[in-house]
Order: structure tokens, then C-alpha cells, then sequence
């Protein structure tokens, strides 16, 4: 009988890896439980939520949330908004970053550390919010869907991202070669750099993609027009109206039944937001890993 090569783990090998999984189990069961009491309160009748009768699967199955939700004309102007302010904001930023990012990632750039000292001062200090709105007033971008795209065209961080993984994936020798075969500075970005940096796009439309979904504060403070809220904006309007003054409330089953509407109002709402980044997540995942994995920081 052929003796097995296998390194057998010792008692206490073994009892340190059960750990270990438990461990990691109990996080996983952490992260992942909250979702699903999200999820399934959602779909559940408003008795059942503010009962507390809800732990893992939907109770009484109900779409009252979301029939609540979608019956505002303004939750699908909304979408509409967000998913203009995600499109073309993502298509700037990208623009933009690479435009910075792939210059000073060449050694033949001069100037390049004195623009990454800038860049790094603007992370650590701010003018504050009363200059940064005044600068969209005084350009004229105020009530405009461009305060919602040009004053955050730029992220220093995702810069820094970029401009990592060209230095360590993009060889100098791949851009002498194609300086010899007589093509441009942007040819070689256009033919060969951006093809060979999937990677790292997909990080950055990703992040920035994020955050415009998830735009907020910009809108509180740079439109009026309901014609151009963001869908969080729309959602917040939405809860704000259906919150409950205890000081007007003389039936008591009326303010249990608007209690309970509201807090599966706020379940359905997580979902309503979250739905399109969870799905557009899986389709750039292998490439995120990969790109952040090659554009982290290296000494």
C-alpha cells in the first residue's frame, strides 16, 4: 500500500482551523443576518414589523412598502435622475482621473511629485462648506444637474489607485516600443494603455458609481427643483412625510397602523437603493479584486 504524502495536522492544528471557521462563520452570520431581516421585513404586512414578529423569512407576505413607495410619481423621476448623475458623472470622473492619473505615472513627466503633493495637501485640509458652496454659486452651477457632476469630477484618492497601476502594470519599454513604431502620446493611451487596464477601471466606475448613486448631501444643498432630485432625496421626502407627531394622534390603532407603515417603509426603502448596486456589483467583482489588488499603495 502506497504511503499517503499527506502532512497529518496535529490535535491542536485542527482545533485552531475549527476556531478560525467558527470565527469567520459568526462574521459571516453577522454581516449576512441584517440583510435578510432587512429583506424579509420588507415584504412582510406592517403589523408583523412593528410587532417584532419577523426574524428570518417574510411574515403575512405583503408589498404594501413598496406599493407605498412606487406610488409617488417621484420615485421614478428619481431613478431616472440617479441613474443620469451615475452615467455621466461616472464617465467624468473616469475621464478626469485617468487624463491626471497616467501622466504623473510616467518617470518622463516633470512636475509630477510637486502635483501629487498638491493632491495629497487637498485630502488632508478643506476650505470648508460655506466656500465650497459659494464656488458653485458664484459658477452658476446652483439648481443645475452640473453641481451634481462637476464639483466632484475629481477624487484624489482614486487618483493615487490609478496612478499606482499604471506605474507597476504598464512598462516603460511597452511605451518606447510604440514611441518607435511612430505612435502618439494618446495613441499608446488609447490603443494599448486602456485595453491592458480593465482592472482598474472597473475599480473606479465602480467607486465612483457608488457614490453617485448614493449622492445626498449635494443635492440637499445644490437643488431646489423637485425635477432634479436624486432618488435619496426622493426617498427622504418620502419618510419625512409619513413620520408620525404623537402630539396630533388621538386614535390609538390609527398611529399603530402608521407606525408600523413606516417602519416597513424604511425596510422597503434600503431595498429600493441598494437593488442596483448589489446588481451591478457581480459583473465588475473579478476585475475589482484584481484592480485593487494591483493599485493598492506599495510602499
Amino acid at each position: 500500500m502506497a504511503r499517503s504524502n499527506a502532512i497529518r495536522e496535529s490535535f491542536g492544528d485542527k482545533l485552531f482551523l475549527t476556531a478560525i471557521y467558527a470565527f469567520l462563520a459568526l462574521i459571516l452570520l453577522a454581516v449576512l443576518y441584517p440583510l435578510l431581516y432587512i429583506l424579509s421585513s420588507s415584504f412582510s404586512s406592517p403589523q408583523a414589523v412593528i410587532s417584532g414578529r419577523v426574524w428570518l423569512f417574510p411574515v403575512d407576505f405583503s408589498l404594501a412598502g413598496y406599493k407605498a413607495i412606487f406610488s409617488n410619481p417621484q420615485v421614478m423621476t428619481g431613478y431616472g435622475n440617479s441613474l443620469f448623475y451615475t452615467v455621466f458623472g461616472v464617465l467624468i470622473n473616469v475621464c478626469m482621473t485617468v487624463m491626471l492619473a497616467y501622466p504623473i505615472s510616467r518617470t518622463t513627466f516633470y512636475g509630477r511629485h510637486v502635483i501629487m503633493i498638491i493632491m495629497v495637501v487637498t485630502m488632508m485640509f478643506s476650505g470648508g462648506l460655506i466656500p465650497y458652496y459659494l464656488t458653485v454659486k458664484n459658477l452658476g452651477l446652483l439648481d443645475t444637474r452640473w453641481s451634481m457632476l462637476l464639483p466632484g469630477a475629481l477624487a484624489v484618492w482614486q487618483v493615487i489607485i490609478a496612478r499606482t497601476f499604471f506605474q507597476s502594470s504598464i512598462p516603460k519599454e511597452l511605451g518606447e516600443a510604440a514611441e518607435l513604431d511612430g505612435c502618439s502620446d494618446l495613441g499608446f493611451l488609447w490603443r494599448v494603455v486602456l485595453p491592458l487596464s480593465k482592472p482598474i477601471l472597473a475599480v473606479l466606475v465602480l467607486m465612483y458609481a457608488v457614490g453617485h448613486w448614493n449622492a445626498y448631501f449635494e443635492a440637499l444643498i445644490f437643488l431646489k427643483s423637485q425635477n432634479l432630485f436624486p432618488l435619496q432625496i426622493v426617498l427622504r421626502n418620502i419618510l419625512i412625510l409619513n413620520s408620525i407627531d404623537s402630539s396630533m394622534m388621538v386614535d390609538a390603532n390609527k398611529m399603530a397602523a402608521m407606525q408600523g407603515l413606516r417602519d416597513l417603509l424604511k425596510f422597503s426603502l434600503i431595498v429600493v437603493a441598494t437593488v442596483p448596486v448589489l446588481a451591478i456589483y457581480p459583473f465588475v467583482q473579478k476585475y475589482f479584486v484584481q484592480g485593487i489588488l494591483i493599485g493598492s499603495l506599495k510602499g
